[in-house]
């Protein structure tokens, strides 16, 4: 990947290369319907931005993901 994107994205949200290919990696070498996988991740996201995610709200992306249910528009979102 180009380094010059991790660059921008770095300065924009203060988080790493390092960190942005690990959770990459723990995603890509993890079971992405394994519920202790997706778990893990999202509290990581939940730190890195310093946003709190419920565990009613957890439950909800966890069983959408591991069910096939998140939309196909979902970077509408963004």
């Amino acid at each position: 990947m180009n380094d010059s994107l991790f660059k921008r994205v770095e300065n924009k949200t203060n988080i790493s290369k390092e960190t942005i290919l690990g959770l990459a990696s723990k995603l890509s070498n993890g079971n992405m319907k394994n519920k202790d996988t997706l778990m893990e991740v999202i509290d990581e996201l939940s730190n890195l931005t310093g946003r709190t995610v419920s565990d009613e709200k957890k439950e909800k992306i966890v069983n959408a993901i591991v069910n096939d249910k998140v939309p196909n528009n979902i970077d509408k979102n963004f």
